[in-house]
């Protein structure tokens, strides 16, 4: 019975002597927090790293949570998000995007277009986007039409002067004012 005690307190000791990562911003003395659908790894010195999409530590300034062993290669196209809307500021939402469970930017429907280079946050091979979209009706809807809606793209493309071709879409992300509920979608592309 004793040798099991000795195993629990020496697990829970090594334990201790990491920090905790969450998407790669230390978070060590965080208390009563619950991850949905996310992956955990405790490396060899004892610290854990969650890696949870859909989840940003505000507040706090991001640190390298593991050594580089190497240096990805730069992606070799460029990759665009832009944001469209059919009738400005109708559809009445704001979506949240993390690019690789780092949170990038908040778009609003506020009728701004938006044009975004998003090469540098991006690293070849697979790329997980995850959107998260959430009702804003303030005061009154709108619209409730279907044909009232914010679009994210997402693709390759070049720029030539101001203008932005997309010459392969990867995603095209659609929140209509018909809708009333939040979202949260995730997509994966693939850089080249």
């Amino acid at each position: 019975m004793l040798a099991p005690l000795l195993l629990v307190a020496g697990l829970a000791a090594g334990a201790l002597a990491g920090s905790v990562y969450l998407n790669g911003v230390r978070i060590d003395g965080v208390t009563n927090q619950r991850f949905e659908k996310c992956n955990v790894t405790i490396d060899a010195k004892g610290d854990i790293y969650i890696e949870a999409p859909g989840y940003a530590v505000q507040g706090a300034t991001s640190q390298p949570a593991r050594p580089a062993t190497t240096l990805p290669a730069n992606p070799t196209r460029r990759y665009f998000l832009i944001k469209e809307e059919s009738q400005p500021g109708a559809a009445q939402y704001d979506i949240d995007i993390f690019i690789n469970s780092v949170w990038y930017k908040r778009i609003r429907s506020d009728g701004e277009q938006l044009v975004l280079d998003i090469t540098g946050k991006l690293r070849p091979g697979p790329n997980v986007l995850h959107f998260a979209a959430s009702k804003n009706i303030g005061k009154e809807r709108k619209s409730y039409s279907k044909q009232a809606y914010i679009r994210i793209i997402v693709g390759e493309g070049n720029m030539g002067g101001k203008n932005v071709m997309i010459d392969n879409p990867l995603i095209q992300y659609t929140r209509t004012a018909y809708e009333t509920e939040n979202f949260n979608d995730e997509y994966t592309i693939t850089v080249r």
